[in-house]
């Protein structure tokens, strides 16, 4: 939840010294996130940098350096394919908490590209991007811990499917959100960016996680 935005940069006007400080300021220097950043150039000439890559073409360009040696960080092909790690503790959770698997990997590739040190500029952390309120709502000890944090986000995303009536992409939004941002905008999508970006990112892979299982 609560993550930074990606990042475009026209390449006809940008220097690569202005792209290079743009990433640093918003990914390691900062501190603001844990996760790697990775570049694409589309046939406009257009850079489009993310931490989260949902399409082949993306390139690694910076890795974080606040990431320790033993943390595992999946290729992007791998994220795309279905390779992920945690397999067997996102499929727990899901089963627990009556959810698809596949939206639960969904969810943890935009929120954190399945990096477990993640941490928003807004301060939520670990796979699933867990709020402290969140955490401490779910009785998470440390939002770090994969299983910890798998199992409170399913918690989290199950009670606010049930909430807005199964409406997922409600829930969705409020995952990211908040739920009382969407109550307060009248059971809506709030008119967020960053949310209104958030709710079909994560459909879209849902829906290719989906075909992509077994």
């Amino acid at each position: 939840m609560k993550r930074g935005p990606l990042l475009y940069m026209d390449q006809r006007r940008f220097s690569l010294k202005i792209i290079l400080t743009a990433i640093i300021l918003n990914h390691g220097y900062a501190g603001v996130s844990y996760a790697d950043v990775f570049r694409l150039v589309d046939d406009l000439g257009i850079v489009h940098l993310t931490n989260v890559p949902v399409d082949h073409g993306y390139q690694i360009m910076l890795h974080s350096p606040r990431c320790t040696p033993g943390d595992s960080k999946p290729k992007a092909s791998d994220l795309l394919h279905g390779k992920k790690p945690y397999n067997k503790i996102v499929a727990r959770a899901a089963r627990e908490h009556n959810l698809d698997k596949a939206l639960l990997q969904a969810i943890i590739t935009v929120e954190s590209g399945y990096n477990p040190r993640a941490v928003s500029s807004e301060g939520a952390a670990g796979l699933m991007q867990l709020m402290p309120a969140t955490a401490q709502r779910y009785g998470v000890i440390d939002r770090y811990d994969p299983e910890e944090n798998i199992q409170a986000g399913a918690r989290y995303l199950r009670d606010l499917i049930n909430q807005f009536h199964d409406d997922l992409p409600l829930a969705l939004a409020a995952y990211n959100a908040g739920e009382d941002a969407v109550v307060h905008y009248g059971n809506t999508i709030p008119p967020f960016p960053e949310t209104r970006q958030y709710v079909p990112r994560v459909l879209n892979l849902y829906r290719r996680y989906r075909s992509n299982s077994p």
